[in-house]
């Protein structure tokens, strides 16, 4: 992933700007985007879900004076576009097996699914986070949320009002976020075969 291109801020108020003139309007699009593309890396398994979306918004981002001037529909689909490319970067790189270890639990290897459109994928999370209980739901969400010392802090807090240790809500949540990739896999290939 391209580490060395940094978010300037004349390029993020361009990229507010493309999602709508209204500031608020486009502040409130910009979280709404940036939510899905984790959902949507969560669904397929990573790890690193908030990076990675960050990444594809820094290339958007990046790429905003071109992009702009041509583009019609919704840019929100442009952004899942990137998604594609950087989510194959990412499977690429991990060599497409992702294998991880947690304390107290045996080695479990994860599959990634690769497609050309982000939106299934996306739609069929939507469908599989409606299943789990609200509980679940609600501890997978807020587990991902945050970045940097921000994500690990919440995370502290988090623990500590279920009452558990870090590690353990550590594994709770990789084994939800397990049954939501099964989930997600079983919604598309039903829908594949649609």
């Amino acid at each position: 992933m391209n580490k060395e291109w940094a978010l300037t801020q004349d390029a993020f108020d361009r990229l507010l700007d493309w999602l709508n003139a209204d500031r608020n309007r486009a502040g409130i699009r910009y979280e709404e985007i940036r939510s899905r593309l984790i959902k949507v890396f969560i669904g397929r398994g990573c790890m690193a879900a908030e990076d990675l979306a960050d990444e594809t918004i820094n290339r958007v981002a990046a790429r905003i004076g071109d992009v702009a001037r041509d583009y019609e529909g919704d840019p929100a689909s442009y952004f899942y576009g990137v998604c594609q490319n950087v989510h194959f970067e990412y499977v690429r790189k991990k060599d497409v097996l992702d294998t991880r270890d947690f304390p107290g639990s045996n080695s479990v290897t994860l599959r990634t699914n690769l497609s050309d459109d982000c939106e299934p994928e996306y739609q069929c999370l939507e469908r599989c986070l409606g299943h789990l209980s609200n509980k679940n739901r609600d501890l997978v969400l807020r587990y991902y949320q945050g970045e940097k010392q921000a994500k690990i802090d919440e995370r502290k807090l988090q623990a500590l009002e279920l009452g558990i240790a870090v590690n353990a809500l550590r594994i709770r949540a990789y084994r939800i976020r397990i049954q939501l990739e099964r989930c997600v896999l079983d919604c598309l290939k039903r829908d594949g075969a649609k």
